[in-house]
Formats: C-alpha cells, sequence, structure tokens
C-alpha cells in the first residue's frame, strides 16, 4: 500500500532489484511506491552495495521500539498551583496516605493532619490550613497535634512576628519510631524468655516462646543498625 510501512517481502524485493541493478525509481515502481521511500530505505540501511532485507528489517523494528510516544499536552487547570498540580490532586494524595497511616494503628484525624503536612512542599502547615483543608474543628485539628507531638512526628514554631503556630515535620521522626519499635520488640523477646523458663523450655509452649523471643531479639537488632547506618547517611 502506498505510503504505508515496508514488509519484509518489499524489502526482498528491493534487495533483489539493487542486486539487479534496478534504479530507485524502477525499484519504486514495481513495488507501487514512491521513489523518495525507496531511496530512504537504502540509505538508512546500509546504501545500494551494502543493502541486506533481513537486517534492514531487524534494524526498522528496533528503530520502532525506540520511539518515544507523543505525550499529549494537557491543559493547566485554572486552579493549579507553581507546578501544574490541583488542589483535588493533592488532596486526593493526603487522603490515601492518611488511610496507610490510620492503617499502622495512627489515630484517624492524627493520620490526615500528618499526611496533609506531608503533602505540602513547605513541610509545614498552620492550624487554619488545617482547618480550611480537612474541613473539621479547631478543637479537632488541636487534639490531632497534640497526639503527633506527643509521638515526636511534628514540631511547632511560631512564625515570625505572628502569635501563630506552624507544625513542621519532624524528619528524623521515622528514625525514633524505629528505634522505639525496636524497644518494645526487645521487651517482648525479653518476655518470652521469660515465659519459657516459667512454662519449660522443653514443653511445646516453652519451646514456642524461645523461637518468638530469638525472632523478635534478632529483628530489633537489625532495625537499630539499619536506623543508624540511615541516620548516618542523613546527617543527624
Amino acid at each position: 500500500m502506498p505510503g504505508g510501512r515496508l514488509t519484509p517481502d518489499d524489502r526482498r524485493l528491493i534487495a533483489t532489484g539493487l542486486s539487479q541493478g534496478l534504479g530507485y525509481a524502477e525499484i519504486a515502481r514495481r513495488l507501487g511506491r514512491p521513489t523518495s521511500t525507496i531511496s530512504r530505505e537504502v540509505s538508512r540501511n546500509g546504501g545500494p552495495g551494502r543493502y541486506r532485507a533481513d537486517l534492514a528489517h531487524a534494524a526498522t523494528v528496533v528503530r520502532s521500539r525506540r520511539r518515544v510516544p507523543r505525550v499529549k499536552r494537557v491543559e493547566k487547570p485554572a486552579d493549579a498551583d507553581q507546578f501544574g498540580r490541583s488542589p483535588e490532586v493533592v488532596a486526593e494524595f493526603s487522603a490515601q496516605l492518611g488511610e496507610l497511616f490510620t492503617r499502622t494503628g495512627m489515630p484517624k484525624m492524627a493520620a490526615m493532619v500528618l499526611a496533609r503536612i506531608y503533602a505540602a512542599d513547605s513541610g509545614s502547615v498552620t492550624a487554619a490550613d488545617l482547618v480550611r483543608h480537612l474541613r473539621v474543628s479547631p478543637a479537632t485539628v488541636s487534639a490531632a497535634v497534640g497526639y503527633l507531638e506527643g509521638q515526636e512526628l511534628i514540631h511547632r514554631e511560631r512564625d515570625a512576628g505572628t502569635r501563630r503556630d506552624r507544625y513542621f515535620i519532624d524528619e528524623f521522626a521515622w528514625y525514633r519510631t524505629t528505634l522505639a519499635v525496636a524497644k518494645v520488640n526487645e521487651l517482648l523477646a525479653a518476655k518470652a524468655r521469660e515465659g519459657a523458663a516459667s512454662l519449660g523450655a522443653d514443653t511445646p509452649a516453652g519451646t514456642r516462646l524461645l523461637g518468638m523471643g530469638e525472632y523478635l531479639e534478632k529483628v530489633g537488632l537489625d532495625l537499630i543498625r539499619s536506623a543508624e547506618r540511615w541516620r548516618a547517611q542523613l546527617g543527624g
């Protein structure tokens, strides 16, 4: 079909025509193709003296896979921020992240507040920001913030020249959380060993508790080593 892609049979006919000394125009006439198609095909695949149908077809397949699809330009929403994101996109991500925080056992509103701070480019929000974005009362925000501060996940600073508090993510919060988890593992491991001694290490219950203690102790040590390594890399 004129203008369509060359097939393996087309390329074999081109190679045959070249071996017979035919010109591009004659080969094009026999294939029902524009002469320019034949000349481009031959020139990009070694020229008249080195053209090989199978190699030419393989090279074309490779080139087609490398082509980057044209990205359709999306118009920037009227209420988009400086990075082109709409408030709905940020809100949707915050809600999803908050849901995941909730699954870890964090109270729902504290999880939503923490997620909102993470989604803020500045890494900080005010109480008024949270009331507006989460559509809750100032008292609800205050309780959630109090929980997060108690867990050392965020900290507050006073905006210069105002009486307004701003809440920031503590960049080493997850380090401290990891150490806290390791500490709980250590306590559980100790209690498991204590239970094995009380119930009898050779009993089924004692064997089970010893296995639990060994596992939690080793996992706790791994957590501490990993946390310390990352803290050193972060410069904490």
